[in-house]
Parts: C-alpha cells; sequence; structure tokens
C-alpha cells in the first residue's frame, strides 16, 4: 500500500514540474492526496444488529489521491480524465451512522486500495454572448478565457456533487466538513455508483443573474452498488437546478434549490412491512423490487458575512416512501454552520468551521427498521427512534503552501436514529491535505 501509494506521488510530482515548464493553457496538470486517521471510543450500545456501529473503540486510516487531467480539444472542446486510488476503510464497515463522520470513505467491499478512473468526460462551451471572463487554472478547469454567459455540455463519467449545490463553504470533505450529511442536501438520494461516479449528460447555463443546471444519469442496478443498470429506458436519474446570486447589505449569497427525480429497480419499505406480517418473519425490502419512482428536493443557502466568514444551511427531503438506493439512508435533513478564514488571527490560509446537523426518517422507513429490517447503511435489529443529531467542528491549518493539517471533532447522538444506542462521543479526525 504504501509502496504504491509513493510510486503513483512520484509520478505525478514530475509530471506537475513538467507542466509547470509548460506555458500553455492547452493542457492541464492537478494533485491531491488525502489521508484520514479516524477514531471512536466505546460508547453504550442495549444491543447490536448486522448494521450497527460497533460500540467498541475503532481507530481506521482513508486515504485518496487523485490526478487530474485535461486537455483543449478545440475552441471550447475540453476532455478530462481523473485515475483515483482509494483505500482503507470507515467504522464498522462504513455503517452504524446516516451522517457518516468521514467523507471521504465509501461502502466498498474491499479496503484494499485500488486505482479506477474517477472522471471521463467530455465538456465544450457554447457562448451566449459576447463578454468574456478569465478562468483560472482548477482541478477540471483550464485556464484562460471563456464566455461570461455560456452553455457548456459535458458527457461521460463525473459526479452530479461536481456541479450541483456547489456551496462555497460546506462542499468539499477533503478540505471543509468532513460529515457526509454536509457536503450536500444529505436527503438528496444523488444517483451514482458506490464511490460517488456516475455516467451521463450534463448542461449548465450560466447567465450573470442566474445558473441552471441539468442532469440526465444512469443509476445503479443495485442499492448503494458498484454497477448501473443499463436499461435507461427504466433506469434513470433526473436532477434539475436552479442557482440565484444575490447581494444583502453589499455581501454575496447564492440560493441553491434541486429537484431530482430516480427511476430504478427498487423495493418499497411500506411492501416489504406487509409481506412480514404475512410470513411472521423480519422485513426483507430486496423481496419488493419493482421500477418505481423516488423523489425530492434541496435548498441550500449561502451568504458571506464580511471578507473572512460565511453562513450556510441546508434542508432537504425525499418521499421517504421507496428505498434509499445510491446516497445514505435519510429522509429529511437541516444542517447549518459558519466558517471562517484565519485573517483575524493572522493566519490568512487556514480556516475553521462549525455545523449542526438534524437527520430524519419517513415513517414508511422507521417502522421497517423498528421491524428487524436492513437498508445497506443502518439496520440495529430494532429502533427505538429518535432524531439523529451531529455537531462537527474543525481547524485546517496551512503548514506548506500545498500541504493543510486539519483536526476535526464529532459529537453523534442517537446513530441510526437509535436511542438505545450513543452517543458518541468525540469522533476524531486527523486530516493531512496535499493538493497542487
Amino acid at each position: 500500500m504504501r509502496a504504491s501509494l509513493f510510486i503513483v506521488i512520484g509520478v505525478l510530482i514530475l509530471a506537475r514540474e513538467a507542466h509547470a515548464q509548460d506555458s500553455s493553457e492547452s493542457l492541464s496538470y492537478h494533485f491531491q492526496f488525502t489521508g484520514i486517521q479516524q477514531s471512536h471510543p466505546s460508547f453504550r450500545a442495549a444491543y447490536t444488529g448486522r448494521n450497527s456501529l460497533l460500540p467498541t473503540a475503532e481507530n481506521l486510516l482513508s486515504i485518496t489521491s487523485t490526478l487530474f487531467l485535461g486537455g483543449r480539444l478545440w475552441n471550447g472542446g475540453e476532455i478530462y480524465l481523473d485515475p483515483e486510488l482509494a483505500g482503507g476503510s470507515g467504522f464498522s464497515s462504513t455503517t452504524g451512522i446516516a451522517g457518516f463522520p468521514n467523507g471521504e470513505v465509501y461502502r466498498v467491499d474491499n479496503p484494499t486500495p485500488k486505482v479506477f478512473v474517477a472522471r471521463l468526460f467530455v465538456r465544450q462551451n457554447f457562448a451566449l454572448g459576447d463578454e468574456m471572463e478569465s478562468v483560472d487554472p482548477d482541478q477540471n478547469q483550464i485556464a484562460g478565457l471563456l464566455p461570461k454567459a455560456r452553455l457548456t455540455v459535458t458527457v461521460g463519467k463525473f459526479s452530479l456533487t461536481d456541479v450541483f449545490d456547489d456551496n462555497r463553504y460546506s462542499h468539499d470533505a477533503r478540505t471543509q466538513f468532513l460529515n457526509w450529511a454536509l457536503w450536500s442536501g444529505a436527503a438528496w438520494d444523488y444517483a451514482a455508483d458506490t464511490r460517488g461516479y456516475d455516467w451521463g449528460i450534463l448542461t449548465e447555463v450560466r447567465l450573470p443573474s442566474w445558473i441552471l443546471n441539468f442532469a440526465a444519469v444512469m443509476v445503479p442496478s443495485s442499492a448503494n452498488g458498484p454497477y448501473f443498470d443499463h436499461d435507461i429506458g427504466r433506469a434513470y436519474s433526473l436532477n434539475l437546478e436552479v442557482v440565484k446570486p444575490y447581494t444583502l447589505s453589499g455581501l454575496g449569497g447564492r440560493i441553491h434549490a434541486i429537484v431530482f427525480l430516480n427511476h430504478a429497480d427498487m423495493g418499497n419499505y411500506r411492501s416489504a412491512i406487509d409481506q412480514a406480517r404475512l410470513t411472521g418473519s423480519a422485513p426483507d425490502i430486496d423481496r419488493t423490487h419493482r421500477y418505481c419512482s423516488k423523489y425530492g428536493f434541496v435548498v441550500s443557502a449561502e451568504q458571506a458575512l464580511g471578507n473572512t466568514a460565511g453562513l450556510f444551511g441546508r434542508f432537504s427531503l425525499n418521499d421517504g416512501r421507496t428505498e434509499t438506493w445510491a446516497f445514505t439512508e435519510i429522509d429529511r435533513s437541516f444542517h447549518a454552520g459558519i466558517t471562517t478564514h484565519g485573517d483575524a488571527w493572522g493566519r490568512r490560509d487556514d480556516n475553521a468551521g462549525i455545523a449542526y446537523v438534524v437527520n430524519a426518517l419517513s415513517r414508511d422507513h422507521r417502522d421497517y427498521l423498528a421491524q428487524g429490517g436492513y437498508g445497506f447503511l443502518i439496520g440495529d435489529s430494532a429502533l427505538n427512534y429518535a432524531l439523529e443529531q451531529i455537531t462537527e467542528a474543525y481547524y485546517s491549518a496551512r503548514l506548506f503552501p500545498s500541504f493543510s493539517l486539519t483536526f476535526d471533532d464529532q459529537v453523534v447522538l442517537n446513530p441510526a436514529y437509535n436511542r438505545d444506542r450513543g452517543p458518541v462521543v468525540n469522533v476524531i479526525s486527523l486530516r493531512g491535505h496535499v493538493e497542487f
């Protein structure tokens, strides 16, 4: 594992140095590495089921490393390839908390590091006006001039969260909050494979006064599975977002509104309960699969507070009847928080934040779990229902131009919505992040 990691880093540093000597803006090379050491102490548990967070202390490491490659094809046309290495595991094989505390781990069977293609897509920009703006070099972004008003079409493999709900204060588990429920609307069951990526088409309309995003992508063939359902006439996800920038007392802000519709071979919680009543067994949602729809929405807000701080919040909801299919087992969620940069104490490249999350289940979903049902992420064999509540605080210190070290602390009340388990006090994380 360590040898492979050093080889990858060495090759990427050489690639970066070669690019630094090339003033052309037709190529783009960027790199990130994130390592997270995370632990939780033992806690009280009246019982433990198949998908419960283990009540004994755990201490685990996760890593991701990504090379972001981009090239200009023609006027307005670009191509991107992102090989990624990911390894390690979350607590209890990434089960037992709906708002999981490590945003860099996924529901994968084998924690051994693997290299895979995270993104592979072609992007075309079409001008909708004559005015141009400068675009800085960044991950999956080639420096240069682009029309200020434009239509952008992306086709290939990407993540919906690359574009949707891009809240500047809470959107990236590699540099900001770690919790799954804080990087986007937690009840948005956004379509993706188990690592968070998908195939499809994405269109973005950017105008000075608003932004409109629409994506049609594939859905997994099983809940949180690694493979996609290729029957795209019946298996698909449609996502629409409207973003409205505004100014309040001279300070900028944005409102994001997302609606989504997933259609897949999913189960139904109430049907599983009804079947179990006839057989006298625990409900099994896998026995109720049929092609059906799941829908919901997200409202996200961000507001600058002066030059260094920002306030953010999100509310999200889905129908709660059909099986959680891709992201995490949350049917209702609200969170709010604040972040700030270190200018006030003379460390302008440091940043810190604190946020509070409350997650909830629909009536059908909670009844299913209470009668012994299991999802792909949670299930304690019984349920004494309560809202799952999470508080997270972090401080990220920029120690070198390309390296930051973050200390993060989370407290989880009623993990997996169960007041018979927990609280899980002081989920401590140490995150190292390299980016250039």
